[in-house]
């Protein structure tokens, strides 16, 4: 089956859903009458007529009045759709005059005999036998001009005709329906105290055993059939959401989900089984691959879901690309189509751009049921128009079900709607006819506000603050969620409803013949190779094929990621091959070559660990993606790692190459490539490695901190740091499960077992002994044979390691079988545990907070898993209102008036300088509310951030002035700044936030008390005294964005910008803050703030407007008058058509000018201002401002300094806030102390009680090494949580001019050094004693490693954060000088054989730590040799060992056994600790003083980068793009 939809509106241009589906012909449906009707800039209208045997008619009439062409589609079935005539893509209004194309209105009306549904008539025969004159394929792909729409329509009409496709459609009918959640809504914040509290574990398992539920909805009946637009209405956490999700069958979710669910004649859990598919749900977020442009992510969503049958021969690639290249064109994304979507660290495309991507994804999944949540998020009025008017006729061409939730939908959108369903507080006040809520709730008792749209009524009735009760009702109207509920069941709609879905079960539930074409009409567009029952339509191979594709455009999108990634690789390999420059062949470079093989395994290994927070990032994607039957998610895994195997290979080719030569490796053709091969797999297994952790966890904090751990597993076992003939019994087997420990075995006998070395040590040796036998001498190298001065490799390895070289590809197949297990594993484990951690919204409180809300919740346990909770209600009482308009009269009254000239900003881009502002005038009245409105990319938001001077980049031209003179320097902080992202410290309360506001941007001066009092008053003011004790990160969405006004408020501003204050808002929220902002100017405050989707009562609320065309252009700067009577007259009296009585001025503007994705407007309205009288009289009203103000003094700064307050003051109230956050974030310092507790016993454990031997000394010193490792895990997370506040600082802080970020930076630091100390005292106390150093010397080695280590590490990470811009960069620039600085300890590679790169090893600040470390904990200490490790020589005959051997031992050290013996004399290398530590490994004792010392210096040196490198990457301007310009100009 193909659907085909082509869904059509002209807004000046075309507006096309192309789907392909044919639509039922014989089955008895709703049937829709539709017409479009282009009016304004021919923008299309629908109405909607449908009548009943009772005479009951609805009417879905555009409240567009205008002149201007009209569009005919008729019934929308064949016969209709061959008639339709002109294109679209070109409509234009021109005052009833001749347009481009002729188009006619009809207007058709159906009835039936005896029911609700009208019966769809039968498509006329005949049309269908000829093809259209002058068609061909490529009339349905838009090209650069106008698209015809009437071709392409007819060609796909004849063509679907002319084929055999099965067609279906899809409904929905539920009964009795109730979704239960889990948890609490509200709750105590957890603190490090209330989380390692014992009973709070009890609680913990109480509830997991016992959870508390509370149903998020119940009592849901009703039916959407196939061909209907159901609107769901409602306040956030009503249930909404829950409502589309459980439609839309996604229910895994929910504790549970009762009641009868019906998909025509199929159960829930059928369809996810079967036909999943064919049920799409599409989420408020738009998440996406930020690295694939938007053409690549449509297209792709079209090849997963491309089905087998097509009509006419058409390929699959073309079809693609059709459905490719209408849906760009339908939704104006080709001007985007190579431009990357974006987040919020890689730049794409604008908000609004991707919201229609993540439309345009979900329309080319080519479901029958479609759940949009709230999907007009982000758009302006005019877009969100046309996607809803896209959905009106997709619904009615194929007779899809359509689902739609909108917080804010204006009247126009809300009569292309059939039915409606209320939702208060998760029951059902409502559901049935759409025309018909209105009087509904109106006979119930509540009466509409002036202007009021429909959907904000029905929203506005839920809400008991909201709602206004009609005299004599107000005893008798419903006051509660179950009242109302009860209410509407007791109703003739009620009934009604029950009737239809009686009369749909009769039609479709209960007739097996349907479902047996619906069964058939599935599987035919299943590929030849996919299993029957499957819901994905393409195959497995079809699905890694396409996967592949996407993930090479992906790598393609971010290749500046994989080049560094490659350069980072090449730059170790070189770094590492000139450390161990062209190894001799002596004994005294066999541990060294050793340490080259272990490097090379480890580095490839442990590089692929950077991946896990990309995987987890990807994981929404893929469980949205897989739920949508796109793809299976294992094939994603295996796509991923097919992918990885060619990029890995090369990166593998040039490390290996670099390093083998480099290094003298054997050079050998055949020993290098299975040096090679070796490195390949093993990096490739260790990819799978990684990837197991990241697939087996749901949320990335665990899984990175497990994978840390497993790295220090992998390197203690893999029998390097400590050979496996010494490790003790209890652990050896972690040997068995390391595929490290098979690979180092494979290179070691590699690289071994040809290799014959000289040996470099000859006991005895030296002056004296210039003639004695060989019989007399030994080689001190393990495997030596008494006589002889090579030493086998071979033997080496075997008595050292006990390796052998048969091993080889024994271990070569160990490891190719661990990389296919863990490949499988990680596959199963994506498939199985697609699951992700959800953010719950379960709003929290300070602990020991009495807040009303908190009692009620704890009363009633449970938890509305919406996107936003009930604390959004605006209830407050008579006092609290009050209250807070007592409290808005002590507003500061601002007397000032802030006005702009001439305003231009250029940025620099790829192909040259575009200017996003073009000359824009205005200005600010003290006491006004001035809206600032435009379609998106208008530059609303880049115009806020000029005016309030917080541009980054580019250059400002034109001039700026309070009262008609310069602006104070201070102008930042005497401003507030309201951003549309409400950018908080999520951990503070929301008192806490505003207290913090309020000490460091008022005066110094002030007292605490008053600061304090202001705030109080501040919270009553914004209506969050119940609130002010939550936690802001914790906030629904009116909260937080009270929340940023009111911590903008406390700073007294003279003017405050406010960007988008209401986007993803529902009605009554939008409502009441923009009243609450209305209620600020009144009180004298002047705001200006950008809006989008306003409805006319909100709109009415504005004094003034600013209003924006694309390019930053004015059209408008005036009042708006009464009724916006002002501004209408401006725009019908420069040749506009007529605005209608009840039609939203807001919208009317936008749809005159052209905005919109897919509009445009024959006039240009920009020029239109600029030659009127409205801009004349705005001019001359400008200058009277400018020649007023300047008889006034001027604007004097408040700020004596750069701050409101001293350094010190800044550094208290910053440290106390960091302190805080600390504390109230137990993962982090759980994860932390966790990670130095299980690291300690485990580095002390597998070094256990190491003895007094040689072996046991070098133990003792790994057991330090590997400590040292230990801060590349600390160090990434403490960046974390440090780029994190950064954030903070840079989007919202800064700006506002509160504190220096020199003070920023030492609170950060002087609040986690306690931390790291805490968690390195742990470490400390598992790690000591078990290793078995003296207990004397713990004294020095807690202050060396407890102490001063976590200082450097703590410097260190910071100072490389500061560089970074965000954390996965972080990680990888610390990793790389990481293993920069370890390379040249004098561990791995010895002093005396680093050569010219010794140097490097004096400034490695961790040579000093472990010789520091080393030094003091093992130095003068006495080494007595272990049986093997006593070197057994024969004296000359008659000498004994004493006399043969004293010389010897009085210049090189060591002792004797038995130096009175004549035979066997057995001979201990070193005779101390220091003679070893000193000659192998350049250590000290004396020096660990200086030690101290010097690794004070770097940490002195690390506070000093972390400034320095904070100011020059992220406080700096390099602003070279603007420089260019310049001189350009």
């Amino acid at each position: 089956m193909i659907h085909n939809i082509f869904t059509s509106e002209s807004s000046g241009g075309a507006t096309i859903r192309h789907f392909f589906t044919s639509e039922s012909s014989g089955d008895a449906t709703t049937h829709h009458s539709f017409t479009s009707e282009s009016s304004g800039n021919a923008a299309t209208h629908h109405t909607f007529i449908s009548k009943s045997s009772s005479s009951e008619t609805t009417t879905r009439s555009s409240s567009l009045t205008g002149q201007g062409s009209h569009v005919d589609v008729g019934y929308f079935d064949r016969a209709g759709v061959s008639e339709l005539r002109g294109n679209l893509s070109h409509l234009s209004d021109d005052g009833g005059q001749e347009q481009n194309v002729s188009i006619q209105r009809t207007e058709v009306t159906s009835e039936s005999s005896s029911s609700d549904t009208a019966t769809r008539p039968s498509p006329p025969t005949g049309q269908g036998s000829h093809a259209p004159s002058g068609f061909s394929d490529t009339t349905l792909i838009p090209g650069e001009g106008p698209y015809d729409l009437e071709k392409a329509l007819r060609t796909i009409v004849w063509k679907l005709e002319s084929s055999d496709i099965k067609k279906r459609e899809l409904g929905v009918v539920f009964k009795d329906l109730r979704v239960v959640g889990l948890g609490a809504g509200a709750s105590y914040q957890p603190t490090l105290a209330s989380t390692l509290n014992p009973l709070g574990l009890l609680d913990s398992i109480k509830a997991a055993r016992h959870p508390p539920t509370r149903d998020i909805l119940s009592g849901f009946e009703g039916v959407v059939r196939p061909g209907e637009m159901l609107l769901v209405l409602g306040r956030p956490g009503a249930g909404c959401s829950t409502l589309l999700r459980v439609l839309a069958n996604q229910r895994s979710d929910y504790h549970g989900v009762y009641g009868d669910v019906r998909y025509d004649a199929f159960t829930p859990e059928e369809i996810y089984k079967h036909y999943r598919g064919d049920v799409q749900y599409s989420p408020e977020d738009d998440v996406h691959f930020p690295t694939l442009t938007v053409e690549e992510t449509i297209r792709f969503a079209a090849r997963t879901r491309a089905p087998a049958t097509r009509f006419d021969g058409q390929s699959r690639d073309a079809m693609i690309t059709l459905f490719t290249e209408v849906l760009m064109t339908v939704f104006g994304l080709r001007h985007t189509r190579n431009t990357l979507v974006g987040d919020s660290s890689i730049r794409g495309v604008s908000g609004g751009e991707k919201k229609r991507v993540s439309i345009c994804e979900a329309m080319a999944t080519r479901g029958l049921l479609f759940s949009w949540d709230n999907s007009t998020r982000g758009l302006d009025a005019s877009t969100a128009l046309e996607f809803v008017r896209a959905l009106r006729i997709a619904t009615d061409i194929t007779h899809n079900t359509t689902i739609v939730s909108i917080y804010q939908a204006g009247e126009s959108l809300y009569e292309h709607f059939d039915k409606v369903c209320v939702i208060y507080e998760g029951k059902m006040a409502y559901f049935g006819p759409a025309n018909r809520a209105r009087q509904y709730f109106i006979d119930m008792g509540f009466e509409p506000a002036n202007r009021q749209t429909t959907a904000d009524f029905l929203v506005a009735v839920t809400d008991p603050k909201g709602r206004i009760l009609r005299s004599g009702f107000e005893n008798r109207a419903p006051r509660n969620a179950i009242e109302f509920a009860e209410h509407f069941q007791r109703s003739d709609i009620a009934e009604k409803n029950r009737e239809d879905m009686a009369s749909y079960r009769a039609e479709f539930v209960d007739t097996p013949k349907r479902a047996s074409v619906y069964v058939e009409s599935a599987r035919a567009e299943h590929a030849r190779c996919t299993r029957t029952g499957s819901p994905y339509i393409i195959s497995i191979p079809m699905q890694a094929r396409a996967l592949m594709m996407r993930r090479v455009q992906i790598i393609r999108g971010a290749k500046a990621a994989q080049i560094i990634q490659i350069a980072f690789f090449v730059l170790q390999a070189i770094i590492v091959g000139t450390v161990f420059l062209r190894l001799s062949t002596s004994t005294s470079t066999f541990f060294s070559r050793g340490g080259v093989l272990f490097f090379a395994l480890l580095f490839a290994a442990i590089s692929t660990m950077a991946e896990i927070p990309a995987l987890f990032a990807s994981r929404p994607i893929v469980l949205r993606q897989s739920k949508a039957a796109m793809y299976h998610p294992f094939v994603e895994s295996l796509a991923l790692t097919l992918v990885d195997v060619p990029i890995t290979l090369i990166t593998n080719i040039l490390f290996s190459i670099i390093l083998y030569f480099l290094v003298g490796l054997q050079e050998s053709a055949g020993q290098f490539f299975i040096f090679l091969l070796n490195v390949f797999v093993m990096t490739i297994t260790m990819k799978a490695w990684f990837r197991v952790f990241a697939a087996a966890f749901k949320d990335p904090a665990p899984a990175q901190a497990v994978a840390g751990v497993s790295v220090l597993i992998l390197v203690l076992y893999t029998g390097y740091t400590l050979p496996i003939p010494d490790m003790i019994g209890a652990l050896k087997w972690i040997t068995w499960i390391n595929p490290l420990r098979y690979g180092f075995e494979a290179l070691m006998v590699n690289e071994f077992h040809t290799l014959a070395g000289q040996c470099s040590m000859l006991i005895p040796q030296g002056a004296g002994y210039e003639n004695v036998s060989p019989q007399n001498q030994v080689c001190t190298a393990v495997g030596s044979v008494p006589g002889q001065t090579l030493v086998s490799g071979s033997n080496y390895l075997r008595l050292s390691f006990n390796y052998v070289y048969s091993h080889l590809w024994r271990n070569f197949g160990i490891v190719c079988a661990f990389g296919i297990f863990l490949i499988g594993l990680y596959m199963v484990l994506t498939e199985v545990n697609t699951g992700s951690a959800t953010e719950t919204s379960v709003v929290m409180f300070k602990r020991g907070s009495k807040a009303a809300v908190l009692k009620e919740a704890e009363a009633e346990a449970g938890n509305d898993e919406e996107k936003q909770r009930n604390d959004n209600s605006t209830i407050v009482s008579s006092n609290d209102e009050k209250a807070a308009r007592d409290a808005l009269k002590e507003t500061p009254v601002s007397k000032n008036t802030f006005s702009w000239q001439n305003l231009c900003y250029t940025v620099p881009v790829k192909g040259g300088p575009r200017r996003l502002l073009d000359n824009v005038s205005g200005y600010v009245a003290p006491g006004k509310l001035t809206a600032l409105m435009g379609e998106s990319g208008a530059g609303k938001t880049t115009l806020l951030n000029v005016l309030s001077e917080r541009t980054s980049g580019g250059v400002v031209t034109g001039e700026r002035f309070m009262n008609g003179q310069p602006l104070p320097p201070d102008f930042q902080a005497q401003t507030g700044y309201c951003q549309q992202m409400d950018t908080h410290l999520p951990t503070a309360t929301v008192r806490e936030a505003l207290l913090f506001s309020a000490k460091l941007r008022q005066p110094q001066s002030v007292p605490i008390e008053e600061k304090e009092a202001f705030v109080e008053k501040c919270l009553q003011m914004c209506g969050l005294e119940a609130y002010a004790d939550a936690v802001v990160g914790s906030l629904g969405v009116e909260h937080r964005k009270r929340t940023t006004i009111a911590v903008e408020l406390v700073a007294k501003p003279s003017l405050i910008f406010l960007d988008e204050p209401t986007s993803g808002l529902d009605s009554q929220s939008a409502w009441a803050i923009v009243c609450f902002l209305r209620d600020l100017a009144n009180a004298g405050q002047s705001i200006v703030c950008t809006i989008h989707q306003p409805s006319a009562e909100l709109f009415e609320v504005f004094d003034r407007l600013l209003l924006l065309r694309k390019g930053g252009q004015t059209v408008y700067f005036g009042d708006l008058g009464r009724n916006s009577s002002e501004l209408i007259s401006y725009f019908e009296s420069h040749g506009a058509r007529k605005c209608g009585e009840t039609e939203n001025p807001a919208e009317y503007i936008l749809d005159v000018i052209g905005a919109g994705a897919t509009a445009s407007s024959e006039a240009d309205w920009h020029e239109i201002w600029e030659q009127s009288d409205e801009v004349k009289r705005a001019q001359q009203e400008l200058e009277a401002i400018h020649a007023e103000g300047r008889q006034r003094p001027p604007v004097q700064a408040t700020l004596r300094g750069e701050f409101a307050t001293s350094w010190t003051y800044q550094l208290a109230t910053l440290f106390m806030r960091d302190s805080q956050a600390h504390w109230r974030d137990p993962v982090y310092l759980i994860a932390k102390f966790g990670l130095n507790i299980v690291a300690g016993l485990l580095i002390g454990f597998t070094f256990f009680k190491a003895k007094t031997t040689v072996q046991g000394t070098q133990d003792q010193l790994f057991a330090v090494y590997m400590s040292t490792i230990l801060s590349v895990p600390l160090s990434n997370q403490l960046q974390v949580f440090w780029l994190d506040m950064r954030k903070v600082y840079e989007v919202r802080e800064r700006p506002s001019r509160m504190y220096g970020w020199t003070a920023l930076l030492t609170s950060q630091l002087l609040a986690e050094i306690p931390w790291n100390i805490l968690g390195s005292s742990l470490y400390f106390l598992c790690w000591f004693w078990t290793v078995g150093f003296p207990e004397s010397r713990a004294g020095y080695t807690y202050l060396m490693l407890a102490v001063v280590f976590p200082l450097y590490y703590t410097t260190i990470g910071q100072a490389v954060a500061a560089m970074a811009p965000n954390a996965e960069i972080a990680a990888l620039i610390f990793s790389f000088l990481f293993s920069f600085v370890i390379i040249f300890n004098g561990v791995l590679q010895p002093f005396r054989e680093l050569g010219w790169w010794q140097w490097m090893n004096r400034l490695s600040p961790f040579t000093y730590v472990i010789e520091g470390l080393v030094g003091q904990a093992l130095g003068r200490r006495n080494i007595t040799c272990s049986s093997v490790e006593l070197v057994p020589v024969e004296p000359p005959s008659g000498m004994t060992c004493g006399q043969y051997l004293g010389p010897f031992i009085s210049t090189a050290g060591g002792y004797l056994t038995n130096s009175d013996a004549t035979s066997n004399c057995l001979y201990c290398s070193y005779s101390s600790t220091d003679a070893f530590l000193e000659q192998s490994f350049n250590i000290f004792y004396s020096h660990r003083w200086r030690n101290v010392g010097l690794l004070c210096v770097y940490v002195a040196f690390n506070i000093f980068a972390l400034f320095t490198l904070m100011y020059l990457f992220r406080l700096r301007s390099w602003n070279f793009g603007a420089l260019r310009m310049r001189k350009t100009s």
